[in-house]
């Protein structure tokens, strides 16, 4: 996995675009950057219809086919010929989802690790592609049509990060002939804004939560965060709402413009029933109800993750390296086990249930059009006598948002066992089904299941301790939340997003309460869910913070010391050599303490930056140095300090001064040559390899290989004046897929011309001491949203790197580790 470069580029080429910018540019580019999040949230918005309307079509198909066949069977007695049926249905959408998967692998899931790790500054390949959000849409469409417990709300995050990514850019990998002059938001550090944006948007048109959606981007995602984000962020998730909203009101009502269904999963509204007066929606004695149900719902959450892990290891041991077909036969063996526990469980296990007054004025309280006839079409009378309905087949016969409306707002009882069996049921199938190959999402399923559990309570509560004045929907939302919480382990962003799919802000102490207990239980276990699945796939993801014990290391402790730099000026042999060699993704640019530093620099403004001294002030600094910091001897460091050491603890005796000299004057011995024609290899010894270095500078492969490509060098008998320029456009024209070395035609290039990268590397990159703690470090590095930072000690020298990898909690843990066995 690589990172992304959220740090800026401080140079020459981007210092001109600077002195060309005005306040109406500037204005310009903030105002398209503006029409850019509206038309991200309106494309989610569309993608969201897309997926809903094709959903209810192939699902109404399906209920329809099946529910008259079973009808007619159960008369005849052919009712495995109605199973046949609908497993052929099953079947064939799951294939279709599976096929999907097997174009584009990153599909699979819900995409929300991914985007997370996008987000946190990790580069998974092809997760934010065209071909990705078009397989991811058309993919879950099939799979939850299949009959699979999976949501479609999930993947909406991921599909709205692709379009946030792919929109501004103006051109696809995929279709190379679209393509367009748009010169703007060509870095990593603007694409992120619109990938938040764009995941925001997929939480709003999911669950016609906005604010949510803001919420859930800065708290599970991004860890950059500024004002102006926040509103366009905010922006992009009104629009997507709004766009949605106002094509499912006139496609599914007929009456356009009256905003009645912002979202793909809507809760409805809860109120008890006017004849009921002693009922009330919750009341102070039911929190503490509330606090038991976080408590269970974080342990059920913890067995449903580690079920999971121990499922997604055995897949990764034992699925993924066989043929790509062994996953297909997967997801068809879990579609199969599904469809027939489903049919089998309605046929036998359901209870026929009295459809009671009580439901009707119950479903009449509810004030979105269209709600009061969605619960009743819902109610499911297979194998039942009239006017009695089939609980099991309820729930499991119906698309999952019917099920949950019918949890939360069905006055007709459930039966305790028809409830335990479903809950039951309903969790392993879906521990099951997460990780196969196919688009799914976890928050619908999740939300189904924790609402059979909260119900289920509830039912236990009247009937059993006769507590008649509880509102089951009430227990059954709360239900929902705290095993959604204790899976997913979100707080704020998942509070907001319930209050706003129930229209309830009363609900918020008790939501709010038992996500933060569901949370707090599941987390003395586990990692959530999506955690999880990031740390099996090994994406290097900073937390938040570190642990206050880290804060015993350095950043001398944790740094890579094994170079690998290039000089300012350098031949094209020896970059195409360190290139070709090497995988790393930025190079320091350094020059070698010398006497002849001016002539090596041919008049280049960098020599004020090289740090001359005379061996007086060599002493002394080094004196102080060791002084202040023991730590200092724990990292490879330029052989004139250590010698200094050595030279201050026996008490400089009259011969070491001539070694001292002799080390002085070595140091300044050109080496390699003026124009190295060797790169550092590992054939260097230690004294080669860490020889002290004056730190000038980053530069970026892509950088180095975009200036072969275009062939920007000069000849040894020229000045570095002659070589050519680039503009910061023609620097970033390939982005994102820079060419790769490996692709270079070396018959186009002189091997002994010469390269000066001064002008195009950055030369006031972030950079700490040897002595930084690990929490400064962690710090500084997380929230800039850094790739590399050089660790350059008080000579100006530079002395290690920090990358990702070197700040995971994995390496932090080793390297402490190392800590206590030397102390």
């Amino acid at each position: 996995f690589q990172s992304l470069d959220y740090d800026r580029c401080i140079n020459d080429p981007y210092l001109e675009v600077l002195e060309t910018m005005d306040n109406k540019k500037a204005q310009r580019y903030e105002a398209v950057k503006w029409v850019m999040v509206f038309a991200i949230g309106v494309c989610t918005g569309l993608v969201g219809l897309f997926v809903d309307f094709f959903v209810r079509l192939f699902t109404q198909l399906k209920f329809r086919v099946v529910q008259s066949s079973v009808e007619e069977c159960t008369e005849k007695g052919c009712l495995a010929l109605s199973l046949l049926e609908l497993l052929g249905f099953n079947l064939t959408f799951v294939f279709l989802a599976s096929l999907l998967v097997l174009i584009q692998p990153v599909a699979a899931g819900s995409g929300i690790p991914e985007i997370k790790c996008y987000l946190n500054g990790v580069k998974v390949p092809g997760v934010v592609r065209l071909r990705t959000v078009v397989c991811k849409a058309m993919g879950v469409l099939f799979s939850v049509a299949g009959g699979l417990f999976v949501g479609k709300e999930g993947p909406m995050i991921h599909s709205g990060a692709v379009v946030g990514a792919g929109l501004p850019q103006f051109q696809s990998i995929s279709l190379r002939k679209i393509q367009f002059n748009f010169p703007y938001f060509r870095s990593d550090r603007d694409k992120r804004d619109f990938v938040s944006a764009g995941a925001a948007a997929g939480v709003a048109a999911a669950f016609g939560a906005p604010i949510g959606g803001t919420l859930f981007s800065l708290e599970e995602g991004s860890s950059f965060w500024n004002q102006g984000l926040t509103w366009k962020v905010l922006f992009c998730s009104m629009a997507a709402t709004f766009t949605l909203n106002f094509f499912r009101s006139g496609i599914q009502f007929g009456s356009w413009g009256s905003f009645q269904l912002p979202g793909l999963l809507n809760f409805g509204e809860f109120k008890c029933s006017e004849s009921d007066k002693k009922c009330h929606l919750w009341t102070a004695v039911d929190l503490g109800f509330f606090i038991l149900m976080g408590i269970v719902g974080g342990l059920l959450g913890a067995t449903f993750n580690c079920l999971n892990k121990r499922l997604a290891k055995y897949r990764m041991r034992n699925v993924h390296p066989k043929p790509k077909l062994v996953r297909v036969l997967e997801s068809l063996l879990v579609s199969l086990t599904t469809t027939v526990v489903v049919f089998v469980a309605s046929m036998v296990l359901g209870e026929c249930r009295q459809i009671s007054s009580s439901s009707h004025s119950g479903n009449d309280t509810l004030s979105l059009q269209g709600m009061s006839e969605d619960v009743n079409s819902s109610i499911k009378t297979f194998f039942c006598p009239n006017e009695t309905y089939n609980d099991m087949a309820t729930l499991f016969f119906n698309p999952q948002e019917s099920a949950i409306l019918q949890l939360f707002h069905q006055d007709g009882t459930f039966s305790p066992v028809t409830l335990s069996l479903f809950f039951l049921l309903y969790f392993l199938l879906s521990c099951w089904t997460y990780g196969i190959s196919v688009p799914s999402g976890l928050f619908v399923p999740s939300l189904l299941c924790g609402a059979a559990f909260g119900r289920l309570v509830a039912n236990l509560l009247k009937s059993y301790i006769g507590l008649d004045h509880i509102y089951s929907g009430t227990f059954a939302l709360i239900g929902a939340a705290a095993f959604l919480g204790g899976v997913v382990r979100m707080t704020i962003s998942l509070t907001v997003i319930l209050i706003e799919s129930t229209n309830e802000i009363t609900y918020g102490l008790p939501i709010m309460i038992t996500l933060m207990v569901a949370k707090w239980t599941g987390d003395f276990f586990n990692k959530g869910i999506y955690d999880i699945h990031v740390n099996l796939r090994g994406v290097p993801l900073l937390e938040w913070e570190t642990e206050v014990e880290m804060d015993k290391l350095r950043a001398s402790d944790i740094m890579e010391p094994n170079l690998t730099y290039v000089y300012p000026h350098t031949r094209i042999q020896s970059l195409v050599s360190i290139l070709r060699t090497t995988v790393h993704h930025a190079f320091p640019v350094v020059t070698e303490n010398r006497g002849n530093e001016r002539e090596f620099m041919k008049g280049n403004q960098l020599i004020s930056n090289n740090i001359k001294f005379k061996k007086s002030s060599i002493l002394t600094r080094a004196g102080e140095q060791r002084k202040r910091s023991q730590s200092m001897k724990s990292y490879p460091s330029s052989e004139l300090r250590n010698m200094c050491d050595e030279h201050i603890a026996n008490e400089e005796p009259p011969e070491k001064e001539d070694l001292l000299q002799q080390m002085l004057e070595r140091r300044y011995t050109p080496y390699p040559n003026l124009y190295p024609d060797q790169s550092p290899s590992e054939e260097w010894t230690m004294e080669e390899r860490f020889r002290p270095l004056t730190f000038h500078g980053l530069i970026l492969r892509s950088q180095l290989v975009t200036l072969l490509v275009r062939g920007v060098c000069y000849s040894e008998s020229q000045s570095s004046a002659s070589q050519p320029r680039l503009s910061h456009a023609e620097m970033s024209e390939d982005y994102p897929r820079y060419p790769d070395i490996h692709d270079l035609d070396l018959t186009l290039l002189n091997p002994r011309m010469i390269v000066d990268v001064t002008p195009y590397m950055n030369p006031s990159p972030f950079a700490v001491s040897p002595n930084t703690h690990v929490s400064q470090v962690f710090n500084l590095f997380r929230t800039m949203g850094l790739r590399h930072l050089p660790v350059v000690n008080a000579v100006g020298e530079i002395v290690g790197i920090i990358t990702r990898h070197n700040l995971t909690h994995e390496f932090l843990q080793a390297r402490l580790r190392q800590h206590y066995q030397t102390i």
